[in-house]
């Protein structure tokens, strides 16, 4: 049976890659396509886990295929399936199934048809590698095409201000979400010394004996899971990204931020949940988001004006509980939680456009005044108090900016004064000597001292966050994202000898990249003459080509699963050692930060109004 596994893979990529091949205008053949592909999917897996069943449903595990091994590391995809990934993947494909069925005429003579059912299939593919990952590695391949999808969906309406605006905003978040897995590899790697599977990490006699011997260590690699559980599953304290999600077509939001998208925390809590049910203070602290969350989002959505914001915090509220039931061990009552709210949501979304009129219509001819609930017993200060918190949404958002967004913007500002003509001198001459004595080390009058490697990565991490600021020069902010690669790969060469081969793993893919968007780059100056990135340019329209070949190098420059340079980030991570803590905190931070410098990059140029556009447009949202 473990050979069969990989067809669930199998039928959404051919379908993504016949997808890809049809026309534009053909809406029948497009259709069809994702009709059919989700549909034999969701044939296949019905049979599939009812066979599995009857024979005894016992977990299977399939090491497929292995891409990279070294003297002391080895990349490989794993395939896992057990009662999580069944319930997972009979939901998804149900529900994949229906909004397919649904958008045919929903998205009928939209622009983008093609493209929304492309980016579609796309995450359709990404999701089913994240539930059907045996280890970490494999399932930060499914997490990432899920990142990207979800920001070509809430930016499918591309030429608009807002979407383009949130889509960067819950792309952010994201990365927060992988710094926590990334560094979840980091942890894993030097607890167990091997590339683990998640069917040894369900072994409780193993685990417990490698966490009798570093405590700490697992606490460590629990609250990295939990942080990119509670990203990803917008949990308190970021819960204010999901409503802003919702500027997509209400299919995307359905699939997406109503029911399958929006549970991955909580299917990554599920999957590591052996390794973490003894750690009981972790326990508490996943309650305690859960209970957070709930309180929060439930109070805010009763308070909301749009229908789908709503139906967003009342999402985010039901996963609060479910942290709460797996914090109390309740596995299979969280599993069965997960499937009841994915399909109530997606169902909640999909009406949600038949509701409001309907309500507007029974409201002008049937008006009947509001009833008063259980807060109007309360004392009317702490009335008024918590509608006005509810109504700030508790000011989630301005917190985010504040506390985490503005003083990475602060440190960037204070960059100001660098211009490209002195990084480009500093970068070839302190690397130049930097390279020239790592190869010579014997001709350094005094002892390279153990902080180098973290004194590297701190240049890169502040010219990466120059990248993320800058406002005007476009090439100046591509190459000093190229540049941190390099200080990465040089951090990583002083801190452990490495090979050839793991540095032209990691490099091979940025420098392909980083030409092919140079080209780009120039490609579009010499065509509009000004590029600036103090606003959204909005080119897609009048150059698509040239885009989507710069989307796909900042795809490669980011370390997407598409290039080498995604196993070469992980092999980078493998060489850390266990006790320099700084050192991965500020390669993991560069590596985030470069991919919200390309993203904004990215988004600047193409999305967006157009700049020379004479229409007025909304820069606020409701």
């Amino acid at each position: 049976m473990e050979a069969l596994i990989k067809f669930f893979l199998l039928i959404p990529f051919v379908g993504f890659i016949i997808s890809l091949m049809i026309p534009s205008k053909n809406e029948t053949l497009i259709s069809w396509t994702a009709f059919l592909t989700t549909g034999l999917q969701l044939f296949f897996s019905t049979v599939f886990v009812g066979y599995w069943l009857f024979n005894g449903h016992s977990t299977l595990d399939e090491r497929d295929i292995e891409l990279f091994r070294s003297l002391d590391y080895v990349f490989f995809i794993d395939l896992f399936f057990d009662k999580i990934t069944a319930v997972y993947l009979l939901v998804g494909s149900f529900l994949t199934f229906i909004v397919a069925v649904y958008s045919r005429y929903y998205m009928h003579r939209e622009n983008g048809y093609k493209r929304f059912f492309n980016t579609k299939l796309f995450f359709f593919l990404g999701y089913n590698l994240t539930i059907l990952s045996g280890n970490l590695e494999t399932l930060f391949v499914g997490w990432e095409m899920l990142g990207v999808s979800s920001f070509l969906l809430i930016a499918f309406y591309r030429d608009r201000y807002l979407p383009v605006k949130n889509a960067v905003k819950v792309f952010s978040i994201y990365r927060i979400g992988d710094i926590g897995l990334l560094l979840a590899m980091w942890i894993s790697h030097h607890l167990f010394h091997e590339n683990i599977t998640f069917m040894k990490m369900a072994n409780f006699e193993l685990v417990s004996e490698h966490l009798s011997e570093h405590t700490m260590i697992g606490f460590a690699l629990s609250l990295t899971i939990l942080l990119s559980a509670v990203a990803k599953s917008a949990q308190f304290p970021f819960s204010s990204w999901l409503p802003r999600a919702m500027e997509g077509p209400t299919p995307s939001s359905a699939i997406f931020y109503g029911s399958l998208a929006v549970h991955i925390g909580v299917f990554l809590l599920l999957r590591t949940f052996v390794f973490w049910e003894h750690q009981y203070p972790v326990r508490i602290l996943i309650a305690s988001v859960g209970i957070v969350s709930a309180l929060i989002a439930i109070g805010t959505a009763r308070v909301q004006s749009s229908v789908k914001a709503q139906i967003a915090y009342f999402s985010i509220g039901q996963i609060g509980l479910i942290f709460i039931e797996l914090a109390l061990g309740f596995q299979n009552l969280a599993l069965f939680h997960f499937a009841t709210n994915a399909l109530l949501r997606t169902y909640q979304l999909l009406v949600s456009p038949s509701v409001v009129s309907y309500l507007i219509r029974e409201q002008f001819y049937n008006y009947s005044p509001h009833k008063h609930s259980l807060e109007y017993r309360y004392p009317s200060k702490i009335r008024n108090t918590l509608y006005l918190l509810c109504l700030q949404e508790w000011n989630l958002d301005s917190m985010m900016y504040k506390y985490l967004w503005n003083p990475i913007k602060f440190i960037s500002r204070k960059l100001h004064f660098i211009n490209f003509e002195k990084i480009i001198i500093f970068f070839v001459l302190v690397y130049s000597a930097g390279v020239f004595f790592l190869f010579n080390r014997e001709m350094i009058p005094f002892r390279i001292p153990e902080s180098s490697p973290t004194v590297f990565a701190l240049i890169g991490l502040f010219m990466v966050l120059k990248a993320f600021s800058e406002r005007k020069r476009v090439r100046m902010s591509w190459w000093l994202v190229v540049m941190n690669h390099f200080w990465i790969a040089l951090t990583v060469a002083y801190n452990e000898k490495l090979q050839f081969s793991e540095i032209a793993m990691y490099l091979g893919g940025v420098i392909v990249s980083a030409i092919v968007g140079h080209l780009c780059i120039m490609r579009l100056k010499k065509i509009e003459k000004e590029v600036s990135l103090g606003q959204f340019n909005g080119y897609i329209k009048k150059h698509p080509k040239i885009a989507i070949i710069f989307l796909l190098a900042c795809l490669g420059l980011t370390g997407f699963p598409i290039t080498p340079t995604f196993i070469g980030e992980d092999l980078i991570f493998s060489h850390i050692h266990s006790n320099q803590i700084f050192l991965a905190l500020f390669v993991s931070m560069s590596l985030i930060i470069d991919g919200l410098a390309i993203i904004r990059l990215y988004a600047r140029l193409f999305l967006g109004p157009h700049v020379k556009s004479m229409y007025e447009m909304a820069y606020r949202s409701s």
